[in-house]
Formats: C-alpha cells, structure tokens, sequence
C-alpha cells in the first residue's frame, strides 16, 4: 500500500506529501508526547495543543476527500515503532514532507532501510527556504552572519525592496528603534479568545491528567488555535490589534504582561497551520492598506525570513555539532526551583510563572532572563535545552538546538554568536517595569563571578574586554562581597 506519513508539526493544509489517492497517516509521534529514549516532561499546554490539532487535522482531511488514519502515541511505543506501522499495513511506497528533525529523519531513514520500503520524501511547507537553498546558505561555512544572510532573503524574496534594489526606508534594520520599554499609559489589547469543542477539549484534559500528571504547567489558561480557521483569525487579529506597536515595544518587558504587542504565531506556525509565506503575504499586503510604520513591519519580517530561517538553516548545517558542545564544560543541572517559580529572583520567578502559566514568553525573556541567568549559573547547556524543551508550546528541535546551544548559553563557542548574551540586572531594569531590589545584587554578583571566572576568554573578545578591566578597578572589599553574594546564593538554589 502506497501511503502519506504525517508528524505533529506537518499540519500544512496541502503538501506534495499528501494526495488523495493514498491513505494518510497522522502519527502521533513519542518525540512529541513521551519517548523511552529522549525523556522530556512537556508542559501540559503544549500536549493539549499536539492532541486537539492533530484531531482537528484528521477531520479537515476526512472533509476533505481524504483517507485518514490517527496513529496514538501509545501505539507507537516500541524501539522500532516507524517499522513496526511500515510492516503492520504493509506499507510499500511512503511519502513525507522533511520532519526538520535529527532524530525523526534517523528513525524514518532506518525504518526505510530495515523494511525496503520506497520512500518519497519532500520540502517542507514550514519554511521559505527549500533544503537545496540551505544548503547552498550553510553548508561549508565556519561561521554565520545572520545580518548578510537576512539581506540576502530580502533581495531573493523582493521584500521591503525599493525599484533601485536598496532596502525600503533607506535601512535594512530598523532595530535600533525597537528597544523602548512599555509606558505605564499603554495597555497590550488580549490576544484573540478562542473557542472550542467544550467535549474534545474537557476529553484532552482528563487524557493529560490521567497519563501526565506529573508534567509542568498548567492548561487553564490555553487559548492557542488548534485549526487553520482559528490561525487565520489570530494572524488577522494581531495585525489589527498590535501590529502597529509591535517595533516600539519588540524588546520590552513587563511584569504583568505576557504577550504584549508579539504576535504570538509560533505555537500554530510551528505545527504548520498557517506557513510563513502566508504570515508574511499577510503582513505585507495590510501594512499596505494600513499605516503600519515601518519599524515595525521590517521587525516581524526579520522575525519570520530573518531569524526562523536562520535557525533552520544552522541547524540542518551544525545542529549536530552543537548539541554536542560544551564550550564552558559546566556541570550543573537545572535547580527544581526553575519548576515551580522559587528561585528567590523576582524577574526570573515571574517569567517562569508565565511560562507554567501560558507554556510561552516572548524572545527577550527567553534570552535575556532565563538563558542569561542560566549561563551565570553554570547550568550545562544539554539541562538548558530540555528544560526550554519542555516549558514552551512552540518548542522543536530545529529551533532549540541553535537557540540554546548557540544564542543562549554560547556552548557552540561563538558560531553563531560574537559573544555571549549575559548581562547585570541594569539591562532587565532598563527594559521593564522592575524596580531595584535585593534580586539586583544577587544578579550582579552572579554576572561579576561569571565574568571574573571566565576573564581569560573575555579578555580576548573585543566586545567584551572592558567588563574585565571594570570588575578589576572595583575595590577589595566589593570583589569579596561579590563573590560572598553569588556562591552564598548558588549553594542554597543548588542544594
């Protein structure tokens, strides 16, 4: 039997993999639930958003004219459950869009070995880029510029480009405008309600709870579409509701706001319910007809053709690699405090409260609260990616690899980043709502320590050597108190 194999995060609406002529499979793939070999608890909202979309994709497909089968998780428990599913239909031809997965692509290629099976694979409709042309972006290269690679998808895609070739607005980044933090007098508008089969969804919980009860998070606050229907909508909403503000306040944090002006598309993005040529058709054609300053449309461009392809693309080239690195060689695992919000550190506390309570925070969060203070804490980075893993709803390894190994902890040693991204509390003070506090000195003597530690590396780093010469002009005493301070903290978040 001919057939088409379909992943969690493959829910395209059309693709060469699928084809009414042959049945589909949607296999509830272990990867994305509980596998017996790379354990990893997910929260609780992103396991409600993998069982609603896969059910509600079953049946667009079934209304669409197609043979549908829905694989469990459960039914795919064995060490060979790929083979298992290929032997167990006598399956003979298969056909399937490219997982963007390490570790799928490894099963599926020896799943197709061991059984013979013909296979077709296929580019995946997750991405602008096709894999030819990551290869011909990444491959070969000792290190990446995400700046020179963003302008070049400008010009191949002709987006934001003036007649003369020249980028609109006379810059190809407007970042430097995108670093405000949010006023007391502006509000964030709600992200789009919702609604669903209150059967289905009570049905997904009571499965959860039943067979995943121990995992983090909660799902309370879940209001995520799991259709295409609904991720039209949300596209539709964020354009009309926070579009216009999104540049201005990209990089804000607020203590009492979770999504502020993002879009929040990642979660149904990632699983394929809309792709980004939609997302950016979109954008393009209502900055068109509104008064979208530009600030922000080239902010969410560079978001979408920028820094997701870019991910992608070092992933495919050096994932491997960098999951694989340990530039610092720290040992620490990650504190159970980063389970339950008890760290002691107010910032971190509440954006780990928001991550247990919506599995999501924006990306200046996750780099500059959670990943910063994670590097001070000489957590090793393989601890880092799962907990990421496992805390946020848009979270693959495509996007985690080069993310945590790379920006984050700088555990690649500097391929995709100049340097690492650390800081003192007067960043997190600079772009919140935060005020000085006991957490300030706790965060600076981590930072110093962590500097003072590493000062042979950073010495050498031309964007970095001045932190050395500022820890070595403070006094005796301060070094001291500083270094008291860090381990003091430390030894009780460790013990």
């Amino acid at each position: 039997m001919e057939a088409s194999l379909v992943f969690p995060h493959q829910l395209f609406s059309s693709s060469s993999a699928l084809s009414k002529n042959r049945k589909v499979f949607i296999l509830r793939d272990p990867l994305f639930f509980k596998d017996r070999k790379y354990l990893a608890d997910f929260h609780k909202s992103k396991l409600l958003l993998h069982l609603l979309s896969t059910n509600e994709y079953k049946e667009e497909l079934i209304k669409a004219g197609y043979n549908v089968t829905l694989i469990d998780s459960e039914d795919l428990s064995g060490d060979d459950y790929l083979e298992d599913i290929i032997i167990k239909y006598g399956l003979t031809n298969i056909h399937y869009c490219d997982p963007v997965d390490f570790i799928i692509n490894s099963r599926l290629d020896n799943a197709i070995k061991n059984t013979s099976v013909v296979s077709n694979k296929y580019d995946s409709m997750g991405f602008m880029l096709t894999n030819s042309e990551v290869e011909e972006e990444f491959f070969n290269k000792k290190s990446y510029f995400m700046a020179s690679f963003y302008k070049k998808q400008r010009k191949r895609f002709k987006i934001l480009m003036s007649n003369d070739g020249s980028p609109l607005g006379g810059k190809w980044s407007f970042d430097q405008e995108n670093r405000k933090k949010l006023p007391k007098t502006i509000h964030p508008p709600e992200l789009l309600k919702i609604n669903y089969n209150n059967k289905e969804i009570v049905r997904a919980k009571h499965y959860i709870e039943q067979n995943y009860k121990n995992n983090p998070g909660s799902f309370d606050s879940f209001n995520y579409p799991i259709d295409r229907e609904n991720a039209i909508k949300a596209l539709h909403y964020f354009l009309k509701t926070r579009f216009e503000k999104f540049g201005t306040y990209e990089d804000a944090i607020a203590k009492n706001e979770t999504f502020l002006f993002h879009s929040v598309i990642t979660p149904y993005l990632n699983i394929g319910l809309i792709t980004p040529k939609q997302v950016i058709d979109e954008a393009l054609a209502y900055a068109d007809e509104n008064s979208i300053p530009l600030n922000s449309l080239e902010g969410f461009v560079r978001q979408i053709i920028g820094w997701r392809e870019f991910m992608r693309g070092i992933y495919i080239s050096d994932g491997v690699k960098q999951r694989n690195s340990n530039f610092w060689n720290y040992t620490n695992d990650i504190p159970s405090a980063f389970y339950n919000a008890t760290t002691g550190i107010g910032p971190l506390d509440d954006t780990i409260k928001k991550c247990l309570d919506n599995a999501y925070v924006h990306h200046i969060e996750r780099l500059m609260i959670l990943g910063n203070i994670m590097l001070l804490l000489r957590i090793k980075p393989d601890s880092v990616y799962k907990w990421f893993m496992e805390l946020f709803i848009d979270s693959y390894d495509w996007v985690m690899v080069p993310n945590v190994y790379g920006m984050s902890q700088f555990a690649d040693g500097g391929l995709l980043a100049t340097k690492p991204y650390i800081s003192g509390s007067n960043y997190i003070l600079k772009m919140s709502d935060y005020k000085k506090g006991d957490w300030c000195e706790v965060w600076d003597s981590l930072y110093w320590r962590f500097i003072n530690i590493n000062r042979d590396f950073f010495r050498k780093n031309p964007r970095m050597n001045m932190m050395v010469s500022m820890y070595d002009r403070k006094d005796k005493n301060t070094k001291l108190r500083l270094m008291n301070v860090a381990e003091d903290y430390t030894d009780k978040l460790f013990s």
